[in-house]
């Protein structure tokens, strides 16, 4: 295979697990280009002739960075994305993390895991915000993630990708303690 069709096939692929780590199905994804569901399915497969309009398109629909998209080197979010269990980009479960999974999502640049313990009896969330991106694995329990005026429930292996230059915070959703890993991204 010539170098640029790996190429080509490498941001069909990065375009392919966007879609799924934001659940979106190929029929939403086609509708929202203005595309035939077979022009968008080649998108993916073979990386060819997906218009520079189309992946500005995608990149702001998947909170990503265009560069992410043709490169897999810069993913500055500027929104958040949600994987439920089960569903979107397979991660492996704590502990055994495959660090190459998220990799492509923060640049390289990986921290060690933080483990986290929320009581229920803790004070709700203090809202935060820092640079680099976060990622946040709930490993047991309930994790309630709060940005300024939304929040999402979090039950044991779900996750959550964000910029956590929003304001945010995690408190305890349950009777029972909460636990979740972190992985922050300078």
């Amino acid at each position: 295979m010539a170098k640029d069709e790996q190429e080509l096939k490498d941001i069909g692929r990065r375009i392919q697990g966007l879609r799924e780590a934001c659940d979106v199905t190929v029929e939403e994804m086609a509708e929202e280009l203005d595309v035939s569901v077979e022009t968008y399915l080649n998108w993916e497969e073979t990386g060819a002739d997906v218009p520079i309009s189309a992946i500005y398109h995608m990149a702001r629909e998947f909170g990503v960075e265009f560069t992410e998209i043709l490169t897999g080197t810069s993913a500055k979010l500027d929104t958040y994305q949600v994987v439920r269990s089960g569903e979107g980009k397979e991660v492996d479960r704590y502990p055994g993390y495959h660090y190459d999974d998220l990799a492509w999502r923060f640049g390289g640049k990986i921290m060690q895991p933080l483990e986290v313990v929320l009581d229920p009896s803790d004070e709700p969330a203090k809202l935060v915000r820092h640079s680099g991106q976060e990622f946040n694995l709930v490993l047991e329990g309930t994790v309630i993630v709060t940005f300024e005026d939304e929040e999402f429930v979090l039950n044991a292996g779900d996750s959550i990708y964000f910029n956590p230059q929003f304001m945010h915070g995690q408190r305890c959703g349950g009777d029972i303690p909460a636990k979740f890993v972190t992985i922050i991204a300078e």
